[in-house]
């Protein structure tokens, strides 16, 4: 068998894996809404607590590959991946996580060491280091998105509360309204609260899974002004309309300072992308030419060291114009 047909094989493989577990993946999900719904007496009620008990059974990130089982049990820090994959909302488990590193890899490899013939040992160390950076890069992507999303609703979720406990509602009924009323996430995570309140939870303790699954200090601000006003008292709807007007003054400030260091932000995307933007050119007119620092082992050390260098150019205008507030 030729070394092409290997690839191929391989690839192909992977790819029906991840076809595979992606065809089967909802089953679990199914069977647990159709036991729900023989003793639950509300369809809506049913399908979001059989969608959080599967989350309870899928938190592991136990797979049905005793490999992918094993490299999860060695995960120096399984932890901080949940936290950051479940920030996405997309339910994605350590196993499918590894998964999609394992694919990327060999897409990499695959594309390194049959297109550009790149040597085996440089193939395989830039397959793995992409390989490994692509999915955690999308992941923190998404995860950043959605807590954007959140944070642009939260004002106005922490105003219908007030709404609601002006009127005389309670406050878990309150939050209940956010869930049926907000879009998502912040609807989505509000509905979570409710469910866990009316499963037995304590009203504190469903808020702080939350608050360690969106981890954004706004809503711990949430978390700390409800449960001092619990301890001494006080109008908690003014409390939490206070809240809401601090919150929209950290959104100014943080717009403001986005705006201020917009004009950084735009000379380091334009001196970061020439380099690219010229080897493309270049690529283009003549690829004899440029793809010698590809197939020759000084010109791929000089590609080494400039994307060092470049990487550490791009992290020193990054960390000059972020800014915490």
């Amino acid at each position: 068998m030729t070394p092409t047909m290997l690839y191929v094989l391989l690839g192909g493989g992977a790819f029906l894996l991840v076809l595979i577990i992606g065809f089967f993946s909802g089953g679990e999900a199914k069977t647990l809404e159709r036991r729900l719904t023989r003793v639950g007496p509300q369809g809506n009620v049913r399908k979001i607590n059989a969608d959080d008990r599967l989350r309870a059974v899928r938190h592991s990130g136990e797979s049905g590959i005793v490999l992918i089982n094993l490299l999860v049990r060695l995960l120096p820090n399984p932890d901080k991946i949940r936290s950051r994959l479940a920030r996405t909302g997309k339910n994605i488990t350590i196993g499918e996580y590894l998964l999609m590193n394992a694919l990327a890899i060999l897409v990499f490899f695959v594309l390194f060491h049959m297109l550009l013939r790149w040597s085996n040992a440089m193939a395989v160390f830039m397959a793995i280091m992409l390989g490994l950076g692509l999915p955690h890069f999308v992941t923190g992507f998404i995860g950043n998105r959605r807590i954007k999303k959140f944070l642009a609703s939260f004002p106005e979720a922490i105003d219908t509360m007030c709404r609601g406990l002006r009127s005389g509602l309670p406050v878990t009924e309150s939050i209940a309204a956010v869930g049926r009323e907000m879009p998502e996430p912040i609807g989505t995570e509000f509905h979570r609260i409710s469910d866990g309140v009316h499963m037995g939870k304590s009203l504190e303790s469903a808020m702080w899974e939350v608050a360690r699954r969106i981890d954004v200090a706004e809503f711990r601000f949430l978390i700390i002004a409800m449960a001092i006003q619990k301890e001494t008292g006080g109008n908690l709807a003014e409390t939490m309309g206070n809240l809401a007007d601090l919150i929209r003054k950290r959104r100014q400030l943080r717009l403001k300072v986005k705006a201020m260091s917009a004009e950084a932000k735009a000379s380091a995307m334009i001196i970061g992308s020439l380099p690219f933007i010229m080897f493309s050119l270049l690529l283009l007119i003549s690829p004899d030419y440029i793809l010698t620092l590809f197939r020759d082992l000084r010109g791929k050390i000089l590609l080494g060291a400039a994307v060092t260098w470049m990487a550490i150019g791009w992290a020193t205008m990054i960390k000059m114009i972020s800014f915490e507030l």
